[in-house]
């Protein structure tokens, strides 16, 4: 299938500033009649588009201002926001918003990006991200991100959604930015600040589905279908009757956001829920429009996708019979980890839990065609070949703390000391590191997830079929996603209301962020170099890197007794030392290695 991408776009395009025209195009299948409703003040206007071309609908305003709020009015069956609306100012069932993007002064000329293995991503939800919850907000915060060591910020998905809060996987459309948090320029300069910084931004975004409430796009045409079964009720369309308009609007949206607000990337929601037989998967669409955008524009542009199936066909190259995406979450380390320091095993948690496991997962999934019990099925592919830099893994993540039944962070669930020790795992890895707003210094606020709907049956629904979520891990006491506290609840302690626990955690993540982001071994991310071998009766995990004749060992402690090793070496970084709440000097090292505590050694 041809991308079509390069086809004129949908929605509002502003065609000259100085005689305030814009154009306005809408795709409206088998309608009797679309007409351009204009709002300024209290006046309303109605202005008749014509059928272009079959099921398509335009007309050009001139002398109206550049500003406009406008929405469509389809005749019989009444007036809806623009599938394609970039702002919603009065939310999702308000007018769209004209938006004139080329007012931004932008100050980031001299951004190139960065490579995926220099990347240490720190993925953050605006709104709870700090007090005022906005872009703005976050901007001030961005140098305490430079001092933690962070070179890469992920934003949680930032489209319009219902209501006042929302993790932002309800969007109503692809396009629009949520007023809550701000608007367009709001954004533009929280990605122009990171830049300016040396700080990369990609962006979540979900193309699997919309959120239940504002998804006006059944209404204009069969941007959906039946074909299959999602967890969210009908499919995206995007190789049924008509699926060119849905994969136009895609590929536009990734256009969108990498080139007209300048992400440097974008992290793609559950890709194994998007269903897509066509000959050319939107997936590979996708991962090529990216390779022409970062060419064409002389920046980096990555697309990252989150999946559960460990099928190596989503990053492997389209030569080799994959989709060509560059990279993608491994989930089934923060899975190891997890349930080896809490014992959980109920849902997916019952895969998991073996000790032994860590000696493959550095190297490959954990799941490489074995039969699942969760699934009750074989379940993943080998990766053993494939690179590090194509695998993001995470202690935490906002599915993994958010999707709990009270929200509880790793910090919560186990010792301090086994917190850090399972934080050296992950950036000891040959894999691109993630962190969880808050992991860095160990906040003890939960993330609950939390939702705003404005329908009454809706926020009901929500409310239990998140209880009835639960019910397979056998957890109770589940927080109300429609309750306000759920969200206050969620909000970070600002650093002036931190403890000293939290001070010890904050330079714990900053020397080791800053070790695996200088170090010669640890910064190249190469799995070949590398061993792995577990006691299973003292849970102490060893790993070996080497690189150009250096070798580092990394010594992690996951058992309940102190135990020793027989390692000499220059101590470059001990979970004990006193700036993180041990009792060792800084720079000292001990052959007694103390229960939930790490040490990385040069050999």
């Amino acid at each position: 299938m041809k991308s079509l991408v390069a086809e004129k776009p949908m929605g509002a395009s502003i065609l000259d500033r100085e005689k305030q025209m814009v154009e306005f195009r809408v795709f409206a299948y088998d309608k009797k009649g679309v007409s351009l409703l204009i709002k300024s003040g209290e006046e309303e206007q109605l202005v008749t588009m014509k059928q272009e071309e079959p099921h398509i609908y335009s007309t050009v305003v001139e002398g109206k201002g550049l500003e406009l709020l406008y929405k469509y009015r389809i005749k019989e069956e009444g007036d809806f926001p623009d599938p394609c609306s970039h702002y919603q100012p009065q939310g999702i069932h308000g007018f769209s918003q004209v938006v004139d993007h080329d007012t931004y002064q932008w100050q980031d000329d001299h951004w190139e990006g960065l490579e995926l293995e220099e990347m240490i991503i720190y993925e953050m939800h605006v709104g709870t991200f700090t007090p005022k919850g906005t872009f703005r907000a976050a901007v001030d915060r961005l140098d305490y991100l430079l001092d933690l060591g962070i070179n890469t910020l992920e934003l949680m998905p930032v489209v319009q959604t219902p209501g006042k809060w929302n993790w932002g996987y309800d969007g109503a459309n692809f396009f629009s930015v949520n007023n809550n948090y701000g608007d367009p320029d709001d954004l533009k300069f929280l990605v122009d600040s990171c830049h300016q910084k040396g700080i990369s931004v990609l962006l979540d975004v979900v193309y699997n589905h919309l959120g239940p409430e504002g998804n006006y796009l059944p209404v204009y045409g069969p941007y959906f279908t039946d074909k299959y079964d999602t967890p969210w009720g009908s499919a995206v369309n995007f190789d049924d009757e008509y699926c060119n308009k849905t994969r136009q609007m895609v590929l536009e949206n990734l256009r969108h956001w990498l080139e007209v607000y300048r992400f440097d990337g974008l992290r793609l929601d559950a890709v194994n829920a998007i269903k897509d037989e066509s000959l050319l998967h939107i997936l590979q669409e996708i991962a090529s429009l990216t390779k022409d955008l970062s060419q064409r524009l002389g920046r980096k542009k990555w697309v990252i996708a989150e999946t559960d199936e460990n099928d190596v066909k989503v990053i492997n190259p389209p030569q080799n019979g994959g989709y060509g995406i560059d990279a993608q979450w491994m989930d089934d380390l923060h899975h190891t980890i997890h349930t080896i320091l809490t014992g959980e095993d109920k849902g997916y948690y019952m895969d998991y839990g073996k000790i032994e496991g860590l000696v493959k997962l550095y190297k490959n999934y954990l799941y490489t065609g074995e039969y699942s019990h969760f699934w009750g099925r074989d379940r993943g592919t080998d990766a053993h070949i494939n690179p590090g830099r194509q695998f993001v893994v995470a202690l935490q993540t906002h599915d993994q703390v958010g999707n709990r039944a009270k929200g509880e962070r790793l910090s919560s669930l186990v010792d301090y000391n086994y917190v850090k020790t399972a934080a050296g795992l992950i950036f000891f890895s040959p894999y691109v590191p993630l962190i969880f707003m808050g992991e860095e210094y160990a906040e003890k606020n939960p993330f609950l997830f939390f939702t705003d709907f404005e329908d009454s049956q809706l926020k009901e629904a929500v409310s239990q079929g998140r209880r009835k979520e639960f019910e397979k891990f056998g957890w109770e006491d589940i927080s109300d996603p429609e309750e306000d506290d759920t969200f206050y609840r969620s909000r970070l302690t600002p650093p002036e209301k931190w403890n000293q626990q939290n001070r010890w955690m904050f330079n714990f993540y900053r020397d080791l962020i800053n070790l695996r982001k200088t170090n010669f071994v640890l910064k190249a991310l190469d799995k070949t170099n590398l061993t792995v071998s577990v006691q299973r009766e003292t849970r102490v995990v060893e790993i070996l890197r080497q690189r150009g004749g250096k070798k580092l060992v990394g010594l992690f402690n996951l058992g309940k007794n102190d135990t020793y090793h027989h390692h000499t070496g220059k101590c470059l970084l001990s979970s004990e030392w006193k700036l993180y709440g041990g009792a060792q000097q800084e720079g000292e090292g001990s052959s007694r290695l103390l229960k939930g505590s790490m040490v990385i050694l040069e050999l």
